[in-house]
This record gives C-alpha cells, structure tokens and sequence, in this order.
C-alpha cells in the first residue's frame, strides 16, 4: 500500500491547484483523475487572467506538467471505494491510504431532454453568460426557463427571447416570450440556427443558454466517508474547506456549482494552505 500525506481525488483545476501549493511545501501527493471534466465540451475558457481563451485541456495539461515538477504523483484512475483511515481503492486494483483527503471531483450539468442538447452542449448551448457572453454578443438569444437570466443576457444582445419550455410562463418584466416545449435544435453547418418547439415551430436563434441542474461528481467517496451532502449532491464545507468529516476536505464544484475554472484553481490553493496547516498541527505518523 502507498502512503501519503494527502491524496486529491479530481485532476481539474481545484484539485491540481491544490496539489502545486502541497507539492511546493514538499508534502507527499497523490492526484488520482478519472478524466471526466466538466468544461470537456468546451472549444476555451474564458475569464481567466492570463489564460483567456485557452482551451480547456491545454490548461490542464501545463498544470499536469507543473505539479510533477514539485514531486506529485499524477495517477489516470478512478477510485472505486473509500474505507475508514482514508484507504482508497481505485479501479485498477491499487491502494492508496492518506493522512488527509481532498475532493476535487467536479460535477456534471444535466441537461433537458431535448433532441440535440448533448451534442450542442458548450458550444452555442451554454449555460454562463460570464464565460460565453462576449462570444455571442449582438447574436440573436434564447433562454431557457430563467427570466433572471435572460435580463442578465440583454447586457450583451439586445435580442433575447424567453422560452419557458417546461416551466409556467412567467412575468418577464418586458421580455418576449415564446411559450411552448423545445423539442429540438436546429443545427445547420454545425452551427445553431433556431429551436423547434413540439407544435412545429421553428424560432430562429444563434445561441441559447440555460441554467442546468448540477450534480456533484463527489456523492460516492463523500458517502462512503460519510460526509454530509448537500440535497444537490453537493459537498458540505466550512470557509476552508473542511467537511463534516475530520480530514476530509473539498474545493471546485464538488462544493460550489458556480465556480469558473479560475474560482476553483483559487478555491483549491486556499484549501491546500488550509490541510497543510492542519498537518503542521497534527502531523501525520510515518509509515
């Protein structure tokens, strides 16, 4: 069994974050990554000081690069189960045991039922207007469900539709509303051109935005250490990080949907500092 001070389940943003600032102060470091992050489908990411525009794999492969320069083991693997003394199981059979415990596994978006979703999905079906506005603006836009967030998208078009698809139709406070169910999108060029709505509809539209329902990639270790979970799946923290469970710690949006890629880098390094001040504390005992 490989022992280490602290092992970080989820290579993204957060969880590599968090392995340069351990790594730096010369603990001893596991990333295990399964390989499924949030932002794949997106071409770039955006708001990120330095990094605008950047896509998303080129990000994580200069971190990957960065971290094992600092002595950080980086393992392509998913960890199958978590036993109490933080003994971590992965798919290939491997052990690992840590003194400490960071989840960094990320989440997912789910998205509508509706044809065409998935493929289309952080291209021109996007869901923040802080990561994707700038690239459509002045393009003709569709929301889906929120009036919120169709106000917030007039900041960058002044042509923006409601659609409230499933939901009651709302008082949209000046906003021109289509009611009706999407039933799928229109795709020419492999470009958005419009949404077909059940009765036959097509309403013209060069993107479209939604806020989708989050689940959190955390509700299997966290269970199994018996972390409390947030209805959402989500991981309950503290300010730093910590969860309900002594030495289990979180960052990124296993605990916080909203956080961009540069909110879950920060997110990942506070917490780092946080569970080496833990281990000065409370140093771990040699194998």
């Amino acid at each position: 069994m490989d022992t280490f001070d602290i092992a970080i389940v989820g290579g993204g943003p957060a969880g590599l974050s968090a392995a340069l600032v351990l790594g730096r102060a010369r603990r001893r470091v596991v990333v295990i990554d399964a390989g499924t992050p949030r932002n794949a489908p997106a071409a770039h990411m955006q708001g990120f000081l330095s990094r605008d525009g950047t896509p998303p794999g080129e990000l994580i492969h200069a971190a990957r690069e960065e971290v094992a320069r600092y002595g950080v083991e980086l393992v392509d693997d998913r960890v199958e189960d978590v036993s109490d003394g933080f003994t971590l199981r992965l798919a290939s059979g491997r052990t690992v045991q840590a003194a400490h415990v960071l989840l960094a596994t990320g989440a997912t978006d789910e998205l509508p039922a509706i044809e065409g979703a998935r493929e289309r999905w952080g291209r021109d079906f996007l869901h923040c207007p802080y990561c994707h506005g700038w690239e459509v603006r002045d393009q003709a836009i569709g929301v889906i469900g929120s009036v919120e967030h169709a106000h917030l998208l007039r900041q960058w078009s002044d042509d923006v539709i409601l659609f409230p698809h499933t939901t009651p139709v709302p008082d949209a406070g000046g906003l021109e509303v289509v009611e009706g169910t999407i039933e799928r999108l229109v795709v020419q060029d492999d470009r958005l051109r419009g949404v077909q709505l059940s009765d036959g509809r097509i309403v013209a539209r060069d993107a479209l935005f939604i806020r989708p329902a989050v689940r959190a990639h955390a509700d299997g270790p966290a269970t199994a250490l018996g972390c409390d979970l947030l209805e959402s799946g989500l991981v309950r923290v503290d300010p730093e990080g910590r969860t309900s469970v002594p030495g289990v710690w979180a960052a990124g949006n296993a605990t916080n949907p909203r956080a961009q890629v540069i909110t879950a880098a920060g997110e990942g390094s506070a917490v780092a500092i946080a569970i080496n001040t833990a281990l000065v504390a409370n140093p771990p005992v040699p194998a």
